[in-house]
């Protein structure tokens, strides 16, 4: 029988991660606790790749992950807690059963009620969430966390019953907020904190409107961050050009080289 060649590649990655722990003294002295940080920026770098879609690049920031989970799993090991072949099974485990319209009897209507069912199933299961937001981590990015709670709020119910709603909620968080602005002292903590508030109710609202109408808040805001230093790199350069700098230029003109940016489609 031929050898399956993922078995083999996987099988290889196994040895090289045993030879570096064994012989190198940077890999040896790593803690899951020293990786953590660098799990995160390869995440974000997998991030940026996704965006840009740039393939290759896709490839090569998910071969720096499985690289982490490797080690993460070679220090396990070692310390007696778990292995690579516990991380893979408890993975499948937790897949079949949270598919039971797939692996066991159960049908599924659409793609809701599959989401509705893996939640419901997460909280009944042994070492599952034990509440619907528990699941959510609390080190996530406050938009991403405000969308992932929404959308696992709606997973059991707790949905507007037509998405159009959401613009009147967006407009009264609006309301609400420029009048928290309007009376708001600077010099006084209270005031500011209130504001605050305020600017996260809306902020949380419109998040709320993104994932109704199937956008992620976080994939457009980075697109417009992207924009943004594109269009200001331009606006930079070119001021140079013309031997200007951007503190003595009016508004004015700098708008009119931040429109020839926009129609040279940056």
């Amino acid at each position: 029988m031929k050898r399956d060649i993922r078995l083999e590649a996987f099988e290889r990655l196994l040895d090289i991660m045993d030879e570096l722990r064994a012989k190198c003294p940077w890999d040896r002295e790593q803690t899951m606790e020293s990786i953590r940080p660098l799990t995160i920026e390869e995440t974000y770098e997998l991030s940026e790749a996704i965006l840009a879609g740039d393939s290759r690049n896709i490839a090569k920031e998910l071969g720096d992950i499985l690289l982490h989970i490797v080690f993460y799993a070679k220090i396990g090991s070692e310390e007696g807690k778990f292995d690579i072949t516990d991380v893979i099974n408890m993975l499948n485990d937790k897949l079949v059963y949270r598919h039971p319209h797939v692996f066991a009897a159960g049908n599924v209507e659409d793609s809701a009620q599959v989401i509705r069912n893996w939640e419901s199933l997460k909280q009944t299961e042994k070492g599952g969430n034990k509440t619907v937001l528990s699941g959510v981590p609390e080190s996530l990015p406050s938009l991403l966390k405000a969308y992932r709670m929404q959308d696992k709020a709606r997973a059991v119910g707790f949905d507007w019953e037509e998405k159009s709603q959401v613009w009147d909620k967006v407009a009264e968080e609006i309301g609400e907020f420029r009048t928290e602005l309007d009376s708001m002292d600077a010099s006084d903590p209270a005031s500011v904190e209130r504001a605050e508030s305020e600017l996260g109710d809306l902020l949380f609202a419109v998040v709320n409107a993104a994932r109704l109408y199937d956008l992620n808040p976080d994939t457009a805001l980075e697109m417009t961050c992207r924009r943004f230093k594109e269009r200001f790199t331009y606006l930079e350069l070119k001021s140079k050009e013309l031997g200007r700098n951007l503190k003595d230029m009016t508004l004015d003109e700098m708008d009119a080289i931040w429109d020839e940016a926009k129609s040279k489609g940056l």
